[in-house]
């Protein structure tokens, strides 16, 4: 019997002792419980590709014997795990349109890596609608998605399950040997680091950030979800939300075909044999398993590789607005602290290691944004945001020419940009190559050709009726140089490539999901139905 298991078996005693003198019988659950497990930033063509290189063993088998099945999806824009894990979650389409942009109703950033944003947009943007995870867990997400136990997600780091003396001791059994093994593996991975630097000094200090990457991702988080994942399933919670982050982060550091980044997808694998295996251990809890990705990723250069170490959001004030000047304070400094203050408590070190480990992440209050005489630039990956900040709500495009005369045009003609996004009364305006476009049934602009058109114009149509877009939203997608993104990453996403939107759900067989799958709304929708609720249920 693996050590895994009797670590759990061990942790399953205890629970069973605490249902005893504390809360008596496990609830009797009339609906089937969830399994849902995302693989983050992978898309359906580098899942079809590591399922036919045999990079996912376990999941091909599954796929091949015929009791699950794999459904395409495409999850709109921007391609990003907030909008979409909101969508999925609440059943909402949100007003996010990247993972970092200015909330004009709070006239300050939101920026998600930051201590207590995800949960001031959650609570804002859900509007008291049940979530999918009600009474479970989720672990390594942006939103809690109502669960009650919520590890590692942006919503905030931790809210200890259950309460007194015994719970805390049933978690610390799974906890206590996450530790001994991966303080195990991450000595053995240490050891093999000094053998590589002695080999080759020059090439072993520049491998720190993979092997940072891969200690805290691939051995400690990853470890650490399994197995408190686990614990859940034998306790029979209703629905269990598992984020493996291990792809998504490789893949921006070095490309989504790179080697380090299909190699992690069989560590994914193994730890999706285990939730199954627990799951069959348990037949009486009754578990659907659902494996699913938010979005997809592109291969990307970053734009400072293009223009000579130039910044985009400063680049277009010394290009454009007359300089770009002293570095600015951010706005809504002020307000961000009181989020953290009131909704975290915590400084966010987790977040931060998980999401850049970048120096000007830590050096700079705000990274890839700069404001000066009333508009703020954000870069926030292939996509970034322009805004006219004393202007009372989006600014069209014709308002727009009358402030910044020619703006958008000489923006889609410039190096490192694919097209340039606009508002009008009449529909999405779409400038590429100093072309105008206003995108609609008839009129697809450069999107014509593609097989899931008017899924593009749908996408961009709903992305440009977000108020918190900017009034410029420029993109590296498509690029003449190819797709670019505008912070330091080799695999990018948030904007409109195949790659980007198109992703997978393997579901069970004998579960008919919408279809076609166009947006993660319609997966909240089948969710809160499986678990005998209504789509329109309140908390």
């Amino acid at each position: 019997m693996p050590l895994d298991d009797l670590v759990l078996a061990a942790q399953r005693a205890v629970d069973r002792l605490v249902r005893r003198l504390r809360h008596g019988p496990p609830p009797v659950q009339a609906h089937r419980r969830l399994l849902i497990v995302q693989i983050d930033g992978l898309s359906r063509d580098v899942l079809e590709h590591a399922l036919a290189s045999g990079r996912m063993p376990f999941l091909r088998r599954r796929l091949r014997s015929g009791s699950h099945r794999l459904e395409p999806m495409s999850v709109g824009l921007p391609t990003s795990t907030p909008a979409f894990q909101l969508a999925a979650m609440y059943g909402v389409r949100p007003d996010i349109p990247g993972f970092h942009y200015y909330d004009r109703g709070i006239a300050g950033d939101i920026h998600f890596p930051r201590p207590g944003h995800a949960a001031f947009v959650e609570e804002q943007q859900a509007a008291g609608r049940a979530g999918i995870v009600q009474g479970g867990s989720a672990y390594g997400c942006v939103f809690a998605g109502g669960a009650d136990n919520h590890l590692f997600t942006l919503h905030t780091m931790t809210r200890p399950s259950g309460r007194g003396v015994l719970p805390v001791v049933s978690a610390f059994v799974v906890l206590g040997w996450v530790v001994v093994k991966c303080l195990a593996r991450t000595i053995l991975e240490l050891l093999r680091a000094v053998l590589r630097f002695v080999a080759d000094p020059v090439g072993g200090v520049r491998g720190w950030r993979w092997r940072t990457m891969k200690l805290g991702l691939s051995h400690w988080v990853r470890e650490l979800f399994t197995l408190a994942a686990s614990r859940d399933l034998y306790a029979g919670a209703p629905t269990v939300y598992v984020n493996y982050l291990d792809y998504d982060v490789v893949a921006h550091a070095f490309g989504p075909r790179s080697r380090r980044a299909l190699a992690s997808l069989r560590r994914v694998d193994r730890a999706l044999r285990q939730l199954w295996r627990v799951t069959r251990r348990v037949p009486e809890h009754r578990y659907d398993v659902y494996v699913l990705a938010d979005h997809g990723q592109a291969p990307s250069t970053p734009y400072h590789d293009l223009s000579g170490g130039r910044h985009l959001e400063r680049w277009i004030f010394e290009r454009f607005l007359g300089g770009a000047g002293p570095e600015p304070s951010a706005p809504g400094r002020g307000l961000a602290r009181g989020i953290r203050a009131s909704r975290l408590g915590t400084v966010g070190l987790v977040q931060r290691f998980l999401h850049y480990l970048d120096e000007d992440f830590l050096r700079r209050g705000d990274p890839e944004a700069w404001e000066r005489d009333g508009i703020r630039v954000i870069s926030a990956g292939p996509n970034a945001f322009l805004y006219v900040l004393d202007a009372p709500g989006p600014l069209d495009v014709d308002a727009l020419d009358e402030r910044l005369p020619g703006l958008a045009e000489e923006l889609s003609r410039s190096p490192g940009v694919g097209f340039v996004l606009a508002r009008s009364g009449s529909g999405p305006v779409c400038f590429w190559r100093g072309k105008r476009f206003v995108l609609g049934p008839g009129d697809p602009g450069p999107f014509a050709g593609r097989v899931d058109t008017a899924l593009v114009v749908q996408g961009i149509t709903e992305l440009m009726s977000m108020a918190n877009a900017g009034d410029l939203v420029i993109y590296g997608t498509d690029a003449p140089e190819g797709h670019v993104s505008y912070i330091a990453e080799k695999g990018a996403h948030a904007g409109p490539s195949p790659a980007e939107m198109q992703t997978f759900v393997v579901h069970p067989a004998r579960v008919t999901l919408p279809s076609p799958l166009t947006h993660p709304v319609q997966l909240y929708d089948h969710f809160i139905r499986s678990q005998g609720r209504h789509p329109d249920a309140r908390r």
